[in-house]
Formats: structure tokens, sequence, C-alpha cells
């Protein structure tokens, strides 16, 4: 290592007021100070201000609101950039401490800052400032040490209202993917896994979510062929996909899951990958296919139901002929009363028949005459 070269920590302090919205004057609040950082620095040389107008330019065109103190915390100048953060004018700003303006903050920040500054370049505070209005915005402050003659401290305060909000933003849409009933995947250019939820885990089986990490979506599923054709579509045309497709667990079972696939972008607008939709669609398939069956059976049903209607009306009159020609047969010809005897049984069994196919409520068949080797649908007849 040269012998320019330091190694130095950044210390990271976090003051938490005791009511952000409503701080208290003078009340004294808990400071916290995190573990810290390290980082390499090379040794600077000290450089003067050469006039007071290259260090005011300098002041003002800082992107953060800067206010220089004393080390009793006594504000001795502010930018203009301070001015529109805190909404005070600058003869105000030089007349107030450091205190009033970070709220939790007390003397014993300034020691702490003093120590941590003997030996690094800067130490970062997390904390939340106070307006003339009083309001308050959540600030990223950093302080250096300042050689204006004396030792100050200058405050670089960053206003990071919109990087809290789009944190926490973040945070929940996490937590809405990681508790998603339906499976959330991504994957890189390659169509290598590399974010799955929780719900994608339990689909296929495994029980941590990184052991799918790195796998091929494309091993996830059964049709290998059309899944490298639906991941063209959306990387190749960048095209949205949705379909349904078989997938096969880590156990081997085959599953059916309704597929919404569409592409990653970066920033750039370039497609990085894809982002699936994964939802197991096997229990809506088998309920599909058992109201299919239902619908058949009824079907049937109602058709048996008007056959049997159809063929009733003629086996009515067949019997009423037969009985009229029973009654008024004078030959002595014994073979047609037996004739006669014949049909007019023959007519009372499908009679009966036709009033039980009327009375079926369930579509159920049998093997017909009773040969149960021969399972072809041409073997089997309704049961009645």
């Amino acid at each position: 290592m040269p012998d320019k070269e330091k190694l130095a920590q950044t210390m990271r302090i976090d003051l938490i007021p005791d009511v952000p919205e409503k701080p208290a004057a003078g009340k004294k609040r808990r400071m916290v100070i995190t573990s810290s950082t390290r980082t390499r620095r090379a040794k600077a040389k000290t450089a003067e201000l050469d006039t007071d107008s290259r260090y005011n330019e300098l002041l003002q065109s800082v992107y953060d609101a800067a206010l220089i103190c004393d080390l009793d915390g006594n504000i001795v100048d502010a930018n203009a950039r301070a001015i529109e953060f805190l909404l005070y004018k600058r003869g105000d700003l030089t007349e107030m401490t450091i205190f009033d303006v970070i709220s939790g903050a007390d003397e014993s920040l300034i020691k702490t800052l003093c120590d941590n500054l003997e030996e690094e370049r800067y130490t970062l505070i997390q904390a939340y400032c106070r307006r003339k209005n009083a309001t308050v915005f959540p600030a990223e402050i950093a302080v250096n040490k300042l050689n204006l003659g004396t030792t100050h401290l200058c405050f670089f305060i960053r206003d990071i209202t919109w990087r809290r909000q789009a944190e926490a933003m973040l945070r929940t849409e996490h937590n809405a993917i990681q508790n998603a009933y339906n499976g959330i995947a991504v994957t890189d250019i390659e169509a290598k896994l590399e974010y799955v939820n929780p719900a994608v885990a339990r689909m296929w089986g495994y029980e941590d979510a990184e052991e799918l990490l790195t796998t091929d979506v494309r091993d996830l599923l059964c049709d290998v062929d059309k899944a490298s054709e639906m991941i063209g579509t959306v990387m190749g045309d960048g095209e949205d996909w949705t379909g349904e497709m078989r997938a096969c667990d880590s156990n081997g079972r085959e599953f059916d899951v309704a597929i919404s696939a569409v592409c990653n972008r970066n920033s750039d607008g370039e497609i990085v990958g894809v982002v699936f939709s994964l939802a197991d669609i096997s229990d809506r398939k088998v309920a599909e296919a058992a109201a299919r069956e239902n619908e058949k059976h009824r079907v049937m049903l109602e058709s048996l139901g008007a056959a049997c209607h159809h063929l009733g009306q003629p086996a009515t009159v067949l019997l009423a002929n037969l009985g009229i020609i029973q009654k008024k047969l004078n030959s002595g010809d014994e073979v047609l009363p037996k004739l006669v005897d014949s049909s007019i049984d023959a007519v009372k069994t499908l009679g009966k028949i036709l009033r039980k196919l009327n009375a079926v409520n369930e579509y159920k068949t049998t093997h017909y005459l009773g040969n149960e080797d021969n399972e072809g649908e041409g073997s089997r007849i309704l049961e009645i």
C-alpha cells in the first residue's frame, strides 16, 4: 500500500426524533451510531482559498444545502440552497444553531463529529430537518471539517423525501410480490431465473425459492419447443405472450399452468429478460372436464327421455290393436292366438323398458351380455 494512502472509515449516524412531525424545541433526543463502512482515500493536500469570492462562489454552487458551523454548533454561513430548503432568510440562519435545524441533535453530536473527523474525511447523518414553517423532511447530511482560519464544520444537507417514498413503494411492491398467490418469476436474457417468489417454489415443489435460481425456465415446462417459441416471441419480437402449458414439478408430477410473459426492460428501454406471471390451473382443468362430462350426460339423458316419449306412443297403439284382434279372432287356427299373445307380451315388456328408461336420472353403463373382458365402448350399454 502506498505511504500516502490511508484506510478510512465513514461513520453513519441516525438521529431519531421523538415525534418528527411536531418536534419539541430543546428536548433531548437519542442518537444512534450504526456500524461504519470502510473506504479508501489518499491524503489530500490542504487547499487554501485565495479569496472570499472563491469561497462564496464554491459555497453557492453546491447542489446540497450547506450550513457552516463553528464547534459550538452556531451557524456562521449558509448557501442559497439552504435558504430554499429551510425557508429561513440568511440573517435568520446565522442567528441559529445546527441543533435548531436538525431534529434530535444536541451538543453531543458536535463532540461525536469532531472525534470522528479527526481521522476520517466525513460523517454521514440520517435525520429529519426542521423548516421555518415547523414542517420536517428526511435528510441525508454529510459533515466535513473546514479550515477557515479556525476549524469549522460544514453540513451538506440533501432532502431525501422522494427517495424515502420510492423505497417505501419498493418495499410495498416487494411484499406484495412475495405474498402473492400467483407465481412471479424473472429471467435474464438467456432465460435463466434471476428471481422467483415463494408461490413459484410451492408450485414446483421446492422448499426454498433460491433453489430455482439460475435454472432455465424452459426446464420447468414439459413442451420445450413451445417454451422456446414463447421466449422467442417475447424477447425476439418484444410481444406479450399469454397461454397455457403443461409443467413438471420436482417430483415428476405434471400439472397445468397459465402463463403470462412480458419483456423486462432496463432504464434505456433495452430488453434484459422476461417477467412471468404463473398460475396453477390444474383444479380448474379438472372442474372444466367434470362440467363437460356432466353436460354430456345431461344431453344423453334428455335425448333418452325424448326417445322414450316417441317410442311409447306407437307401442301403446300396437298394444291396443293387438288386444282388439285377440278378441275378434273366431278362427279355429290355434297359431294366430299364440302369435297375438306373444306380440302382446313383447309390447308389455317394451312398455316396462320404456318406463325404466324414462325414470333414469344418472348416465351409467354396464358390460353388454356380461362381457367384462372387452372394455371397448361398443361392449357397454346403458344400465337401467
